[in-house]
């Protein structure tokens, strides 16, 4: 349907050249910016137009100012671990250790080098996912309307723009009314109204309303000369920053009290206080989780990288981090539950009209170009019966779309040079606009709950003069199937711990019967969760806990729900679209934007999806799980593996009266195994099928027994060292045995450390595999050779040493391992398990239908289902 403009009247005035400046347009008329940008308003640009007016303006982007590759390489020189090794270097210099000062130089490099390029890679990632995840604007082109990325948008394009849109880039209104928030832009915290003629700057965002409008200024020659990016690149604080600071403040403490001890006895013993310092401050480095950062940076981008393959893009790279922890989904109904593919079923007609009048009616107060599913299923219906062939042009002359407020489209239309207004909406809300009696809008009612009783959902239509009284024309069902796989993906997440709680704007009849087919039987009122609140009772939460969802809701209300979910004690996942839904998509831990969300809505949200249906989550959960665990391997071996080292070097010099190992030694024993971890940001584990949690006490508990367990073993081997292999006169060979002892120790509890279970029950990553492998034979090889104060070792002692450390990581530490991580772990889930709780839900929804459906007995239904099932099985 062809759209005239309304234009106030303008004078005459010359035309403008094409090559217009962006001064001259952005102050020129609408008429004057039509004619230089030469366009017509109802066809847009040609597919020839664009791409003549991409090669004259290029794309749509801003770009980014990155900083010079050489700069970031030189920047991996600044900082605290690059400090230590500097300050060693010059140590080493100054007492005349030049073979130390050229192997720390190296390593030095070789740390800058690896550490550059895992974290290039990492950024290589987030720029992938930061072209897939752009912006994207309807576009008039050939006169059609279609979407495209906001980058491939000229001047002269017709772009229309809805609540929830960022402006993609400067864009003079020319249809319709807006409010949009310039705070990004200006500071200035209230909407301003757009109307006619004014300029939508690129990067605002629209609050309320809709409007045509032709792009006049793109990427670089915009007002403010920005874009707006999906993807954040600020790294959020993340619970493990907290969870990593507490370990390395212990670390520090028990290190330091250890090198405390080892200096005072140095100092009355009579060693050099200069010559202890490489040592100390090498032992204080190896408490620094110096591959932390990137062995994060790289599990998330690996991670974020297998997510993107299943159509689950991140906008931060911490979100998979937080997925881990969720125990809640809240999921909207359409797109996630359903097909979001609505289609007319019925059409009922009233008083005098006919099924085509109401259909006629209903795809005029409906938009092509805002690609609503409602309105499409209204526009496909109309031509699906041909009901507009043979009739006169109806022309647009405004709309007003839907908003939570008003609950119903409407349209002035112009047939013939007779003006008409047509209307569809809620049911009670257009009804009450036609002046119905509140008999009449009951009776109107039953019909819509026998209706919602199939599933169906009911939109009334209405017709009228331009001004004055609107007439009902008639009922109009749609219905919106249920995902062939929604009750699978339900049962998975609930397999995983999740439970899913289905949130809707539908009536609670059509809510129920939707969610009773995918196995959420318990749908509450939105209502009664408010009502609860309102009595400022812990009701609420309770109300939650034993629903499987909540209907009429509007988009404002998830945020509440997020907030009670959260008070409960519960990590919570969200999926939403609009922008009312944006507070809530940010309040929860875990914001989900589906793959039909507005601009406004994937900004706000840590997860956006590309496809439909609940299949991604899923896969978002496990990947979560999977990076969780990762992680927490790295954490368990970094403590166990300072424990060891520090420990290890104290007591041997309390009791031998001499260093076990040289500083040089102990530098590249720190080198070769603390980045040899990184590779477990690719291990192969096996997520948990439980919500997993940061409270992981019993796991730094297990680690610090198993590190001192380690350090009493390794002090074994020195003790048969020192007495039958003459250690304790040949420093050169001390040193040696030190380091190999201690190398396959660290290699070699990796491997333990990867699995809570016994190491076998999963196959370690080929990296990891490769990681071990090279760490134990370049340290075993270079002592083979023999380097500057370590004197070259037999092959028959190297592999008793890798044996005897083989038997205590793999057999004696891997046995405590077990039975300690069997004993301290907290028991999972306290309160009601998920499959107890989902056992009473059900009944409790039993009882619910019992009682006539009334709601006023919510809580006392579940406390009843609640002592039922737990009688049943008393275990649980």
């Amino acid at each position: 349907m062809p759209t005239t403009l309304d234009k106030p009247e303008d004078g005459p005035k010359p035309p403008m050249p094409a090559t217009a400046k962006a001064p001259e347009i952005a102050s020129a008329s609408v008429p004057d910016t039509l004619a230089t940008l030469k366009v017509d308003p109802d066809k847009g640009l040609t597919s020839a137009e664009v791409e003549n007016r991409r090669k004259e303006n290029g794309y749509n982007e801003v770009a980014l100012q990155k900083a010079h590759p050489v700069r970031k390489f030189l920047g991996k020189f600044w900082g605290m671990s690059a400090w230590m090794l500097e300050l060693i270097m010059v140590l080493s210099a100054f007492l005349h250790k030049y073979s130390d000062l050229a192997v720390v130089s190296a390593l030095l490099v070789i740390n800058a080098v690896l550490s550059f390029v895992q974290e290039q890679r990492a950024a290589g990632v987030v720029e992938t996912l930061r072209r897939r995840l752009q912006i994207s604007s309807r576009v008039l082109r050939d006169a059609n309307w279609q979407v495209v990325p906001a980058r491939e948008l000229v001047p002269g394009d017709i772009v229309r723009v809805r609540a929830g849109d960022v402006i993609p880039a400067d864009v003079r209104l020319l249809t319709g009314t807006v409010s949009v928030d310039q705070s990004a832009l200006t500071g200035e915290s209230k909407d301003a109204d757009k109307a006619y003629g004014d300029v939508l700057s690129s990067g605002s965002v629209v609050r309320r309303g809709e409007c045509n409008g032709v792009v006049i200024l793109t990427g670089a020659k915009t007002y403010f000369g920005r874009t707006t990016e999906l993807v954040q690149t600020a790294r959020p604080k993340l619970h493990i920053d907290a969870v990593v600071a507490k370990i390395v403040r212990w670390l520090f403490v028990v290190v330091g009290v250890l090198l405390a001890v080892v200096v005072v006895m140095s100092l009355t013993r009579g060693t050099p206080f200069i010559e202890m310092i490489p040592l100390v401050l090498i032992l204080f480095m190896s408490a620094i989780p110096l591959s932390l950062p990137v062995m994060f940076t790289v599990a998330m981008a690996v991670g974020s990288k297998e997510l993107a393959k299943r159509g689950v893009l991140v906008t931060r790279l911490s979100a998979a981090e937080d997925a881990a922890t969720m125990d809640v989904l809240c999921v909207d109904k359409t797109g996630t539950i359903t097909m979001n593919q609505l289609a007319v079923t019925g059409v009922i007609p009233l008083a005098q009209a006919t099924e085509n009048d109401v259909l006629v009616a209903g795809a005029l107060a409906s938009q092509e170009s805002n690609q609503d599913p409602i309105d499409l299923a209204f526009l496909a219906a109309a031509k699906e019966r041909h009901i507009f062939d043979g009739k006169p042009a109806f022309n647009s002359v405004s709309f007003t779309p839907f908003d939570a407020k008003n609950r119903r489209t409407e349209a002035v239309i112009e047939q013939n040079g007779q003006r008409l207004r047509v209307m569809k909406g809620a049911v009670r809300t257009v009804a009450e606009a036609c002046g119905l009696q509140p008999a009449e809008i009951d009776g109107l009612e039953a019909r819509v709950a026998e209706s919602a009783l199939k599933g169906y959902r009911t939109l009334a239509v209405a017709r009228g003069g331009e001004s004055g009284a609107v007439t009902l024309l008639g009922l109009v069902t749609l219905y919106d199937p249920p995902r062939a796989d929604a009750r699978q993906l339900i049962a998975e997440l609930r397999g995983l711990g999740v439970q899913v709680k289905m949130l809707t704007g539908d009536a609670l009849a059509v809510a129920s019967e939707i969610a009773r087919g995918v196995s959420l039987p318990n749908i509450r009122r939105m209502a009664d969760l408010k009502s609860a609140a309102s009595a400022g009772s812990n009701d609420a939460v309770d109300l939650l806990a034993g629903a499987d969802g909540l209907a009429e809701v509007f988009p404002e209300d998830k945020y509440t729900v997020v907030k009670h979910l959260q008070a409960a004690g519960h990590v919570t996942g969200m999926t939403g679209d609009g922008v009312n839904d944006a507070p809530a998509l940010r309040q929860a831990e875990v914001g989900i934007a589906v793959n039909t969300a507005t601009d406004v809505a994937k900004g706000a949200a840590s997860v956006v999806l590309t496809d439909a249906g609940l299949e991604n989550i899923v896969a978002l959960v496990e990947q979560g799980r999977t990076i969780y665990q990762r992680i927490l391997t790295y954490i368990v071996n970094k403590i166990s593996r300072t424990i060891l080292k520090t420990g290890f070097v104290a007591i041997a010099f309390v009791v031998t009266g001499k260093f076990a190992m040289s500083a040089f030694a102990m530098l590249l024993l720190v080198f070769i195994t603390d980045f040899a971890k990184i590779s477990l940001a690719t291990d192969n584990v096996r997520p948990s099928k439980r919500p997993e949690t940061w409270n992981i006490g019993y796991l730094i508990s297990v680690a610090a027994v198993l590190g001192t367990l380690m350090v009493a073993e390794a002090l074994l081997a020195l003790w048969f060292g020192w007495s039958r292999l003459g250690l304790g006169s040949n420093e050169n060979a001390l040193y040696t045995f030190s380091f190999l002892t201690l190398l396959y120790f660290a290699a070699l509890s990796i491997v333990s450390a990867r699995e809570r279970r016994w190491f076998w029950m999963t196959m370690p990553s080929k990296l990891v595999v490769a990681a071990v492998v090279a760490e134990t034979l370049i340290g075993t090889s270079l002592m083979f050779v023999g380097l500057p104060g370590l004197a070259p070792m037999p092959w028959w002692e190297a592999l008793s040493i890798f044996g005897y450390a083989a038997f205590s990581c793999l057999v004696v530490n891997e046995v405590v391992k077990v039975v300690l991580i069997k004993w301290r772990r907290p028991a999972r889930g306290a309160g009601t398990p998920a499959d107890l709780r989902s056992q009473i839900a059900t009944r409790a929804y039993e009882l619910y239908e019992h009682h006539g459906r009334s709601d006023g007995h919510a809580d006392q239904d579940w406390l009843q289902a609640e002592s039922e099932i737990r009688k049943e099985d008393p275990a649980k």
